[in-house]
């Protein structure tokens, strides 16, 4: 187990202020952004905007979902180790739900906040339980959650999540093409959670694997609670770099009369300015 003061100068590394770039990557008319890169090599922040700004999570809290499900069975059946692998390639919304229902909705959400330390994350509101996807979260708690899984978490939790992270498919479950963002954006290797709602649950255009864009999708009641309503959200997280030197994450809320293809475009586009201007 760590130390406290370890674990302590840990979350003071999360404080430091961003190594200064010569222009902040510029965020699109329109767009409300939340980004963070981490560099794990110099323990240091190299880019934010809006850090600790509330996003609904979409399908990114099913990293939370699988840490949970993991460190509270200490064996898991040969069918829930199927369901982890589609939720978290194929960000399949049938095998979140699965895991939500049965660890107790947003209690999951309330254990990981406190076991991982994060400060911008809550569970739905009380009348929608069922919407895992009205978590709210920032970047900055995502980034945590990825600093737990590579430096806290046990081998068999972090080999589990990060291994399937790291062979994210680029068609969702439901047919939307996962690879904007982080895998248009940036050179290979990475490790990614993507995550989406607002746009529908049928793709405009059916992702095949030669498609050059991407897609994904979440649920879409407005409950009075959750952040950026009637906006669509887009979200690219993960791990970048040689060695996975840089966690990256970009939350975004787009204009109500977004269209897919914009959305995904711009979101890219954005991923892109941050990695050139973060990780140079």
């Amino acid at each position: 187990m760590r130390r406290p003061l370890t674990i302590i100068m840990t979350a003071l590394l999360l404080l430091l202020p961003a190594v200064p770039a010569s222009a902040a990557p510029y965020v699109p008319a329109g767009v409300r952004a939340g980004y963070v890169v981490f560099d794990r090599q110099t323990g240091r922040v190299t880019a934010r905007h809006d850090a600790h700004r509330r996003f609904r999570s979409a399908s990114v809290v099913k990293i939370l979902i699988a840490i949970d499900y993991l460190e509270s069975h200490r064996v898991v059946p040969r069918s829930d180790l199927a369901l982890l692998g589609r939720m978290l390639r194929a960000s399949d919304d049938a095998a979140a739900t699965s895991f939500w229902t049965r660890g107790g909705r947003g209690r999951i959400v309330e254990r990981t906040a406190r076991r991982l330390g994060l400060t911008d994350t809550a569970p739905p509101p009380a009348d929608k339980p069922g919407f895992w996807g009205y978590t709210s979260l920032s970047a900055m708690d995502v980034v945590r959650a990825y600093r737990y899984l590579l430096d806290r978490a046990t081998p068999r939790v972090r080999d589990l999540v990060l291994g399937h992270l790291r062979a994210a498919e680029r068609c969702g479950s439901d047919g939307f093409d996962q690879y904007f963002g982080i895998p248009g954006a940036v050179p290979r290797p990475w490790a990614v959670k993507q995550g989406w709602s607002g746009y529908g649950s049928t793709p405009p255009v059916r992702c095949a694997k030669t498609s050059p864009a991407a897609r994904t999708a979440s649920f879409q009641a407005r409950p009075v609670s959750v952040p950026d309503l009637g906006h669509p959200v887009l979200h690219t997280t993960g791990l970048v770099g040689k060695d996975e030197r840089w966690i990256m994450v970009l939350l975004t809320a787009h204009p109500s009369t977004a269209t897919w293809s914009g959305s995904t475009a711009r979101t890219t586009a954005l991923a892109r300015r941050i990695y050139l201007a973060a990780t140079r």
